[in-house]
């Protein structure tokens, strides 16, 4: 079983958006209701906060209704990372040695029922799990960024997917062996890997896109309206 830590401190200012991207409405609900309504629905997720400026709260709570899992709500922090920090503090309490905290953004609308078991399951004997995608296209390398210094072997990179999910105890004390730096981390699993944590890959779901610019929500927009 796993507690989860949904993100949705996110402005969209920097994709234009009029308002956060995770409280636009596609069909008849917000972005992030799609999220709550799997985490809800998931067998493998005890419990769940979500990260949310408070001005957004209240109206939440609607979209949540009575549920048994939700355990309140934490403020963004200044970044990714110390919103992520701020989510483990307060599920701190309900947590015990052999709990699984499970990272994911608002903004992945698409994470289904079975993912959240894939990679829980994938959780057995490794401190925690990273759904990866591969690359598809050649990378080049460059160090000036005006031209080309050397290639890469995409057969060996890899793009970080979300949901991610850690051992919690060691998570946490991953976090603060760096607090004063959470706020040039840019992944959730950098702590883990700098503090030599066992990450398992498995594959990502490509499907799990994340919402970022414009038309990324018109993708999502027009998969849910098609799905009716």
């Amino acid at each position: 079983m796993a507690i989860g830590i949904l993100l949705s401190g996110g402005t969209g200012e920097r994709a234009g958006f009029d308002l956060p991207k995770q409280y636009m409405m596609a069909g008849d609900k917000m972005v992030i209701s799609y999220c709550i309504e799997t985490l809800e629905a998931s067998e493998d997720i005890e419990a769940y906060i979500i990260v949310s400026d408070p001005s957004w709260q209240d109206e939440l709570k609607k979209v949540i209704g009575d549920s048994n899992k939700f355990e309140g709500f934490a403020n963004p922090g200044n970044n990714r990372q110390l919103s992520i920090y701020n989510g483990l503090k307060t599920l701190e309490d309900i947590a015990d040695e052999d709990t699984i905290v499970m990272i994911h953004d608002a903004a992945r609308p698409m994470l289904t029922v079975a993912d959240i078991k894939t990679y829980v399951e994938a959780c057995c004997g490794h401190d925690g799990v990273l759904p990866v995608l591969p690359m598809k296209d050649t990378l080049y390398y460059s160090e000036s960024g005006l031209e080309v210094s050397g290639l890469l072997d995409r057969s060996k990179i890899y793009a970080g997917q979300a949901p991610e999910f850690f051992s919690f105890d060691k998570y946490l004390d991953a976090n603060e062996s760096i607090f004063m730096d959470l706020n040039k981390i840019n992944g959730s699993t950098e702590p883990a890997i700098m503090a030599g944590m066992d990450i398992c890959m498995v594959p990502g779901n490509e499907m799990n896109f994340k919402i970022t610019t414009k038309a990324d929500f018109e993708r999502f927009a027009d998969i849910v309206s098609k799905r009716g």
